[in-house]
């Protein structure tokens, strides 16, 4: 008798810890046991508001409540990256919102701030010494090197590189917001078209097949066609100014003998960047490991690691003079880390929807791209890729329009050549659109604002970019995509 109570005892302790012993089990389970992704199809569009939350966010709350905005962006971001996951959880359990949030960081997140805070803190540790004034000449000239440099050393790297001096160029200028938007427009976007070291779109594409070189060959009329037309505007504008308001009589920036480089070993370090990068795409390794679901390959934890490295090698060897007179500081960087790590939390529904084609909530969209004989139209995906490359991070969207397009590099490389390149130009050019649009986008603006120029709101720098970029890509259209 009294061993079968013990019995019983044993058995309702067992079924009480079942749940939380299958809960532990689960966890400690193979990472391939988690390996489950989001069906865009059973999702409602309601959960796209966390994200539009968080793009509202960043537009009105500088305007209407600064002083909060500037203390607290970083709990606004984490908010609604809670009010994506909490809920999710909730509904769809916690299992499935630890591998969207694991694969999020781990796939997404940490390798793209890895890569910008490495060409953030080299491009940093680079000095053009000298006082360069900023008239309508040079300016000019500055924009069409970073235009070339952008494809070499990546957006990020060639805006982080050419932005001080060209804020300090024109600090005895009474009108520099036109500067700093030409050169996000230039500089921070359009100029890295040419290679897959410019943008992350056109790595990704690499990544999946595209040859290095496919998009210098087949996007570079669209390329110059835009920058040229933006540096012909931008020239006569900044003439404009110029000849209406002259210079101030003091120049905060003395004048020198001649320009030089300090902390010019960075540039190894650039080097270094780009060689981690290009290692990453073109070498093939079977050694992968599994972290809760998310696949992470060898080539791209050593390209990671390496760009860590690089970061702390860069700030140990350059000299604390170059940082002091770069105005060198974290807060543009922890910006960015912050608010795009919103963005990549609540952008998780979104592209899952997106990718669930025209049988998902957004399947008005994917239609819109495909004529009515079931072959591709390259105006559409242009200004598809681009209008959500404009509000969502231009990399994953730039993947879901190359899937929706079949997926197969070779096929598109060739047949359907017209629609990787609107594909890739709409990622590229129309990142341009927002301060959102591109990482850089948010850098530039941040360390002007540190410098005191009075940069356009979120929704003010929409109305430079509808006013002059609009125009010029439906006019690449009508050219190339029609």
């Amino acid at each position: 008798m009294i061993g079968s109570m013990r019995l019983a005892r044993h058995l309702r302790c067992l079924r009480l810890l079942r749940r939380p012993a299958t809960a532990a089990l689960a966890i400690l389970a193979p990472a391939g046991a988690f390996a489950a992704e989001i069906d865009g199809t059973t999702l409602s569009p309601w959960w796209g508001l966390p994200f539009a939350g968080i793009l509202l966010s960043i537009a009105l709350l500088p305007l209407l409540a600064p002083s909060f905005w500037h203390h607290h962006y970083g709990k606004v971001a984490g908010a609604w990256a809670l009010a994506f996951l909490l809920p999710f959880a909730a509904l769809h359990g916690v299992v499935l919102a630890g591998v969207q949030f694991v694969h999020a960081m781990l796939a997404e997140y940490i390798p793209f701030i890895v890569l910008l805070t490495a060409l953030f803190v080299v491009a940093g540790g680079i000095h053009i010494r000298g006082n360069l004034h900023g008239a309508p000449g040079l300016n000019t000239a500055i924009l069409a090197i970073g235009a070339v440099l952008a494809s070499l050393m990546g957006t990020t790297g060639a805006s982080m590189l050419l932005i001080r001096p060209l804020i300090r160029a024109n600090d005895n200028r009474r009108h520099r917001v036109h500067v700093i938007v030409f050169f996000i427009f230039i500089v921070s976007n359009v100029g890295g078209s040419l290679t897959p070291l410019g943008d992350p779109p056109l790595f990704l594409g690499f990544l999946k097949g595209v040859e290095f070189f496919w998009t210098a060959r087949n996007i570079l009329p669209e390329t110059l066609l835009v920058v040229g037309v933006l540096l012909a505007l931008f020239y006569a504008l900044d003439r404009w100014y110029y000849r209406q308001e002259g210079v101030l009589p003091f120049d905060p920036t003395p004048d020198t003998r001649d320009i030089r480089f300090d902390g010019a070993r960075n540039f190894w370090l650039l080097g270094g960047i780009v060689g981690l990068v290009l290692m990453s795409g073109v070498w093939k390794s079977s050694i992968r490991f599994d972290v809760f679901g998310t696949e992470v390959g060898l080539p791209g934890l050593v390209r990671d690691l390496g760009l860590i490295g690089i970061t702390l090698l860069s700030l140990k060897i350059t000299a604390p003079q170059v940082h002091v007179d770069n105005q060198f500081g974290w807060a543009p960087m922890a910006e960015v880390a912050k608010l795009f790590a919103g963005i990549f939390l609540t952008i998780v529904p979104v592209i899952a929807m997106l990718k669930a084609g025209a049988q998902g909530p957004f399947g008005a969209i994917v239609s819109a791209v495909t004529r009515p004989d079931g072959q591709p139209d390259p105006a559409m995906y242009f200004w598809a890729t681009g209008a959500l490359s404009s509000f969502l991070d231009n990399a994953p969207t730039y993947l879901v329009f190359f899937n929706t397009a079949g997926g197969d590099a070779q096929v598109l490389m060739g047949p359907h050549a017209a629609t990787l390149a609107a594909i890739s130009a709409g990622a590229v050019f129309m990142g341009a659109n927002t301060y959102i649009g591109n990482a850089p986008n948010l850098m530039v603006k941040a360390i002007a604002e540190s410098r005191g120029v009075r940069m356009p709101s979120f929704f003010g720098y929409m109305m430079w970019s509808g006013a002059i970029l609009v125009p010029l890509f439906v006019l690449s259209t009508f050219i190339f995509f029609l």
